[in-house]
């Protein structure tokens, strides 16, 4: 920042960075900014920021977070095992624990440009939808790869072939923005080697997806719905260019069509079935909604191999551990925000307001007063998510469809603990397949509905650009 723009008053500061002349819509912090979570919200800026619980869970509730948490921490082993509790890997996964994919409870990363350890990313797979699919589209969402079903699964117990690696490199292009300052962004190219079970479909469909932060999930799930409805405009009746609508998704429990909410295209209704397919997918783990392992017909090998099911049917995954993992996982605190009162901050607030960032990242929301737990309920919490989704141009587009997702759709992801991003998962790898190094890429990503903010953005001076990151980084 300038020396000039560090001796104004922080009006005129605020006035001067938003590039306008009446007084800016943000001059002071709201009342309990800083509080994201409201009172669940934690005050916790290390690397174990993500990893805390709720501030208001009282002591004898910990013992349930902490026991969830040993097993989204530990590993799992093959069947089978004198560890019984944790045998049952594979045949086919990704990983061993959920805390790999989830570093520190943070945020996943790409592999390295041509490096085959996906690790904390892995490849959705689909064919495009036929007719003939209906039931399974209803229920999956997708017409799953016949081969390799709905997920790559990069490795696989002894006897059993993993079926395939995946490598990214990148291609670049350069954005400028009005003042001449160039920002190169890349973009992925997945490339899947050494398949194990012959040819893919050659119409599959790939996508990339980072494991997104832990934190606040039950309070999102704690949202009404009629006030996530209440911002969906899919016919773009007001006007404003901005189309949000819900992703409507199979639950497995209730057996129908529901509100989604959870994913990078909103395509898993509840916390408990995203962690069940989670477990199911990912760890290739049975439970009482998911009691099959993850293998294809033609993936015979992986059919014949051991489970670690009991003898009286106990699916490998409990559900006595699954009601712990949930617990966990709806528990995960929020940090609170910095320095919110401070004049660039708030400079920058205005700007993502002028922009219109807002119109896909809503800042705030209260949590019904029936929350699954008591800790959730009747908090006023600041996201800064809709949970909708919406369409953010070729650019960032998958092609590939889940659900009432198109290829262009994804979900509007929370805002909320990005500033720690680096402090927790150690880098700035940021949107669904970690293209973005850094908040600024993030936002030039965005196209689509998002496009008139993003040109927006383009017209900002150094110092407004500083002023808008900070504000991000506060969160």
């Amino acid at each position: 920042m300038s020396l000039l723009l560090r001796r104004l008053s922080p009006l005129l500061l605020l006035m001067t960075l938003a590039g306008c002349d009446e007084a800016p819509r943000f001059t002071q912090a709201e009342p309990g900014e800083a509080r994201a979570g409201g009172s669940t919200t934690v005050n916790k800026r290390d690397q174990n920021a993500y990893s805390m619980p709720s501030a208001n869970l009282a002591p004898s509730r910990r013992l349930d977070f902490s026991v969830g948490n040993s097993f989204f921490r530990s590993p799992w082993v093959i069947a089978p095992s004198t560890t019984t509790a944790r045998d049952g890997l594979g045949p086919l996964f990704n990983t061993n624990a959920c805390q790999n994919c989830h570093i520190k409870d943070g945020r996943g990363h790409p592999p390295e440009q041509g490096a085959s350890n996906a690790v904390s990313m892995l490849v959705r797979l689909s064919i495009p939808d036929q007719p003939q699919y209906a039931k399974v589209i209803e229920q999956l969402g997708i017409v799953p790869e016949p081969v390799y079903g709905g997920q790559l699964q990069d490795m696989a117990v002894p006897g059993v072939a993993p079926e395939g690696k995946v490598r990214v490199s990148y291609s670049t292009h350069t954005v400028s923005f009005k003042d001449g300052t160039q920002v190169e962004l890349r973009q992925p190219q997945l490339q899947i080697t050494q398949l194990g079970y012959g040819p893919m479909h050659p119409d599959t469909r790939f996508s990339a997806r980072v494991a997104p932060p832990m934190i606040g999930l039950g309070l999102l799930e704690a949202i009404p719905e009629a006030a996530i409805l209440a911002n969906a405009d899919p016919q773009d009746r007001n006007g404003d260019g901005i189309r949000g609508r819900a992703n409507q998704v199979w639950d497995d429990a209730q057996g129908k069509t529901v509100m989604g909410r959870f994913g990078w295209k909103a395509g898993q209704p509840n916390l408990n079935q995203q962690n069940v397919h989670a477990f199911s997918g990912d760890m290739g783990l049975t439970t009482s909604l998911r009691p099959l392992d993850d293998c294809t017909p033609a993936q015979v090998d992986c059919l014949a191999a051991p489970n670690g099911n009991g003898a009286n049917g106990e699916q490998e995954v409990s559900d006595n551990i699954l009601r712990l993992v949930l617990f966990y996982t709806r528990n995960l605190a929020v940090p609170a925000r910095k320095d919110v009162a401070s004049a660039q901050v708030l400079a920058g607030k205005n700007l993502f307001f002028q922009a219109g960032c807002q119109g896909c990242h809503t800042p705030s929301f209260t949590t019904a007063a029936d929350a699954a737990e008591p800790e959730l309920a009747n908090q006023l919490i600041r996201p800064y998510s809709d949970l909708l989704l919406h369409d953010m141009g070729p650019g960032l587009a998958d092609n590939r469809t889940e659900f009432a997702a198109s290829g262009q759709h994804w979900r509007t992801a929370p805002l909320w603990g990005i500033g720690l991003n680096e402090t927790v998962s150690g880098h700035t790898q940021f949107l669904h397949d970690g293209r973005a190094r850094n908040l600024l890429e993030a936002v030039l990503w965005h196209g689509g509905e998002a496009e008139p903010a993003r040109q927006h953005v383009l017209t900002f001076n150094a110092e407004q650009r500083t002023a808008l990151l900070a504000f991000l980084n506060s969160l």
